[in-house]
């Protein structure tokens, strides 16, 4: 245990109501027949974090990166584990030795999976992830069976299932109709192969809207979920979900220089280090902090301030905040408690001058990873 886990900048997460979020996650979608697998990939792999979602009941662990899944292994994690981005062709040995499943949608990598996999005396899962629309990583349906035909020809490989990803990259939202073209893909692969699909994984944290509305999920029985159960909220539209926390995680910086400064700079003018326009409006002098972090740990845009402050500018190591209307005492040395987005927090978790704190709301207990 490090003794100045209160140090900042740190990331604090209750692993109590992290727990709390899965738990009711998984409750829910388990009267809908559809189970959850933890996504890890914005908690760099935290074993701690991975350890209270497998108690409050995900069926395993997913993640993007065999680093992070080599943190789990060494941290005794003996869960099912899924590599959910497409392996590299480079490191097909590591995904195989740390990963039991991965997610897949070229030939050339599931053949180098088939040899690693037969090195390695070992039978890797195989799940085919299909495009529906959001124009990232999958197989175009109609090319769909070729595919599974040419996966189940190899050795060392067992073809598991199907799975789409959307909202991620051009923001298509899952809905009654991409879900549906799904399960129609999964029945035609079990008409024409017989009964080979197990899983039919929908997508993500942006699936639960659809998943909970009461509508027909079809087959779809696996959601791999991350944002949700860490931050309460979900992505399509930045809601809080109803009975999860949305303040698990938060963000602690310290200020150090807090002073009365005019709103307008002075000078001839040019491009600020990350291109932002200088303050259009001058409204006269203003209460103004400086935090010791900056874009290099974390995505500015994506933190929510106390009531009384707004972020108006962040360089790669400070971060500027108006404190004018903040009505709580403040000084230099004072910290300042945010909360998080998605892209704040993946960004904070993987900064290495950011301090990431267990803690528990019923146990007077703190543990640090550095």
């Amino acid at each position: 245990m490090d003794l100045t886990y209160n140090s900042a900048p740190r990331i604090e997460v209750d692993l109590d109501k992290i727990s709390h979020n899965a738990l009711t996650l998984v409750t829910r979608l388990r009267a809908k027949g559809i189970s959850v697998t933890g996504v890890t990939k914005a908690t760099l792999g935290s074993a701690e974090i991975a350890n209270a979602w497998l108690r409050a009941g995900v069926c395993g662990l997913g993640d993007s990166r065999v680093e992070n899944m080599q943190s789990m292994r060494d941290a005794q994690i003996s869960a099912p584990l899924t590599l959910i981005r497409s392996p590299m062709i480079s490191q097909v040995a590591q995904v195989v030795r740390l990963s039991d499943v991965s997610f897949n949608t070229e030939m050339d990598v599931i053949c180098q999976l088939s040899l690693a996999a037969g090195k390695a005396q070992c039978i890797h899962g195989v799940v085919l992830m299909v495009e529906l629309g959001d124009l990232r990583e999958g197989i175009m349906p109609d090319q769909l069976e070729a595919t599974v035909r040419a996966v189940l020809r190899l050795p060392n490989i067992t073809f598991l299932g199907i799975g789409a990803n959307l909202a991620c990259r051009s923001g298509v939202s899952p809905d009654c109709q991409n879900m549906a073209e799904l399960s129609s893909l999964a029945d035609l692969i079990d008409a024409t192969f017989g009964p080979i699909v197990n899983t039919v994984s929908g997508g993500n944290s942006a699936n639960l809207e659809w998943a909970l509305s009461g509508q027909d999920t079809g087959r779809i029985n696996n959601l791999r979920l991350g944002e949700a159960m860490l931050l309460g909220c979900e992505p399509l539209h930045r809601r809080a979900i109803d009975g999860l926390h949305t303040n698990a995680i938060t963000l602690v910086a310290e200020i150090i220089e807090l002073k009365i400064k005019p709103s307008q700079p002075w000078g001839n003018l040019a491009q600020a280090a990350f291109g932002e326009a200088a303050p259009s409006a001058d409204v006269g002098p203003i209460k103004q902090a400086i935090l010791a972090i900056g874009r290099q740990d974390v995505d500015p845009d994506g933190l929510l301030t106390p009531l009384g402050m707004k972020i108006l500018a962040a360089s790669s190591d400070h971060l500027i905040v108006d404190v004018t209307h903040y009505r709580g005492p403040l000084q230099v040395g004072s910290e300042i408690t945010f909360q998080l987005d998605y892209s704040a927090l993946l960004r904070a978790m993987t900064s290495p001058f950011i301090k990431k704190v267990m803690k528990r709301t019923t146990i007077n207990r703190a543990v640090t990873n550095v």
